[in-house]
């Protein structure tokens, strides 16, 4: 079935899940998304092209820096993007448990969208304290949830409120506190009782343990594992953190600059990366086994997503670039070393086994071999991306800049001086 003229399908209550499939369902596939956000200077492109499967029962890892595009991908497929964010083209096509056929949920009406969020796709959101309404006690919060997708009875919905705080290991007595009266952990628990309060097949958790300590953090992963297990949803976990997903996920997939750069599973993003930012990912965080190895940041900024470079986006900050990167096709193909096809990157050049090249040179300039200074793509990038150095270690060093999005309050009403041709589409809701 194509993206074009796909019809509608409405969702049952209890539809059967299919039967006699020999591989694993696709549980949420999205399929060439791109997402903008207009500005009165032009379509700033935040997610371009991305194709990201989710199997029943997987947990899809979405790994890369901040401003990389990872949540605006999440809310996109979910159509749960504002103004002045645009999904300009693709598909998300879910097909779960309850699902009688496949659902586009690009194409559903508002009522539609309503019966298939939380019911079936349910989201952790970032920053629990921000997400949980503060006026409101944990159990009036999860019993809006049950009242707003479940038919139960009050006796019945009172009992699931207390077994989804059993399930995350809350208290009861917690019912009747207020989210400022939890810790950072336990509000993060609530959020993960709340998402699962309607049985869902896919959760989609945005950075769920950002700002906790690292022993908190490693409870709730534990615990997020354990429910996935017990009650078989599938995960899609959006992170900055790559040495996490590394334990917790099936499959990682690495973005940069609203594109992935490369898809594997954990071992092999772990022992093979091919793309050189996911090489720049695993050595910016220390090993707890092996031999000791000096930590290794990546120097620069990510590109200015309104003008973006020709070729590879990661070539300014790419100690392996050469002439040849401005023209290649930022597509994910398979690694032609891995002994699996699973394994893709849109780097055409460098494979697991390539050296790592020499650290960047005073200046903030990268050193390599195949570039000469005429060729050094460091500072070809416009002036979103300013790389200096630090006189004392000779290392390259981050300026801080700023995206400029428009004037507060602009509602897509002023998009005639927009310069250029802004993208055609249609608002995430």
């Amino acid at each position: 079935m194509t993206s074009n003229g796909r019809e509608r399908i409405g969702l049952t209550s209890d539809a059967p899940s299919g039967s006699g499939a020999v591989a694993p369902r696709l549980a949420l596939d999205i399929r060439d998304l791109s997402v903008v956000y207009r500005t009165p200077l032009g379509d700033v492109r935040a997610v371009d092209g991305v194709s990201l499967a989710l199997r029943a029962g997987e947990v899809v890892g979405l790994a890369g820096e901040s401003g990389s595009g990872k949540s605006t991908l999440a809310y996109g497929a979910c159509r749960l993007l504002r103004a002045p964010a645009l999904i300009t083209s693709g598909s998300v096509i879910y097909q779960g448990r309850r699902a009688a056929e496949a659902v586009e949920i690009l194409n559903l009406r508002r009522e539609e969208l309503r019966r298939l969020r939380w019911r079936e796709i349910a989201i952790v959101f970032q920053s629990a304290m921000n997400a949980l309404n503060p006026v409101l006690n944990v159990r009036d919060q999860l019993l809006d949830v049950i009242r707003a997708h479940l038919t139960l009875s009050r006796d019945e919905a009172a009992e699931k409120v207390g077994s989804l705080l059993d399930l995350v290991g809350i208290p009861r007595s917690r019912l009747r506190s207020y989210p400022h009266e939890l810790s950072g952990g336990m509000r993060q628990r609530v959020m993960i009782a709340m998402a699962l309060a309607t049985d869902p097949e896919v959760v989609i958790m945005d950075e769920p343990t950002t700002a906790l300590d690292v022993v908190v953090q490693r409870d709730i992963i534990a615990q997020i594992v354990e429910l996935k297990e017990h009650l078989g949803f599938s995960i899609l976990f959006i992170t900055h953190d790559l040495s996490l997903l590394l334990e917790l996920a099936d499959r990682i997939a690495v973005m940069y600059a609203g594109q992935l750069v490369e898809i594997a599973t954990a071992d092999d993003i772990h022992h093979g990366a091919a793309h050189p930012y996911t090489k720049g990912l695993l050595n910016s965080f220390p090993s707890l086994r092996g031999p000791r190895r000096e930590l290794a940041g990546i120097p620069g900024v990510p590109p200015d997503l309104y003008r973006p470079p020709p070729g590879c986006r990661f070539l300014p900050r790419c100690s392996y670039g050469t002439k040849a990167c401005t023209g290649i096709d930022m597509k994910l193909a398979p690694v032609v070393t891995s002994s699996t096809l699973e394994h893709l990157t849109a780097c055409p050049f460098v494979l697991p086994d390539t050296p790592v090249p020499k650290k960047p040179r005073s200046g903030g300039a990268l050193e390599n071999p195949g570039l000469s200074e005429a060729d050094d793509f460091s500072h070809q990038a416009g002036p979103a991306i300013r790389v200096t150095s630090d006189p004392t270690s000779g290392e390259g060093s981050v300026a801080a800049g700023q995206l400029y999005i428009g004037p507060e309050g602009f509602d897509g009403e002023e998009m005639a001086d927009v310069k250029g041709e802004p993208s055609p589409g249609r608002l995430g809701t």
